[in-house]
């Protein structure tokens, strides 16, 4: 496999429906990411006033970072999937998109846009990306939404060059406690 992750070269893949047979690939796919910044979160009560700041900290040094899902709740979760795609060289999965579809709402949740480790900067995530929008228009779906780690710089910037824009954020929302940033951009 090394090889050829080594010799891939631009747009030498396929996005994809995932079929049954590609769930275990996404789950061995290396979903950690490194960070040298944050988006730190900044919370003051002052009597009838809650007011909340995020703002990027740049950190001492480069940390790798354990994405916030484990691989057994990954492969529950995928059992009732909406839109779940993958893309792949042959029969080697790179990465993958999981969005949920809530139709009364007409909006879209994208849980999940990994792209394993070795391939990253490739394109892959806004090829994977691109098509998720694609499957979003095509089932009348108004709006996107993506949760993130606060952790996960890499993701923010890949997100605001994406046209996604800051909506909301949940303290605790992963099992691993951690915060989650939503940005969200109409489809």
């Amino acid at each position: 496999m090394r090889s050829t992750m080594s010799t891939l070269k631009r747009n030498q893949f396929v996005v994809r429906q995932a079929s049954d047979a590609d769930l275990v690939a996404c789950s061995q796919l290396d979903h950690t990411y490194t960070t040298s910044h944050v988006w730190q979160v900044d919370m003051r009560e002052e009597g009838d006033e809650t007011s909340v700041r995020f703002r990027v900290a740049h950190l001492p040094r480069e940390v790798r970072v354990s994405y916030p899902r484990d691989r057994q709740t990954l492969l529950q979760s995928w059992q009732t999937r909406d839109c779940f795609l993958v893309a792949a060289t042959g029969d080697i999965i790179l990465g993958y998109v999981n969005m949920r579809w809530d139709a009364p709402s007409r909006r879209g949740w994208i849980h999940d846009l990994v792209v394993d480790q070795r391939v990253r900067r490739r394109k892959i995530g806004s090829a994977l990306l691109e098509q998720a929008l694609r499957w979003a228009r095509l089932h009348e779906v108004a709006y996107v939404t993506l949760d993130l780690q606060t952790k996960n710089y890499p993701a923010l910037c890949f997100a605001q060059a994406h046209g996604f824009a800051f909506c909301g954020f949940n303290d605790h929302y992963y099992l691993n406690r951690d915060i989650a940033l939503f940005f969200g951009r109409a489809v």
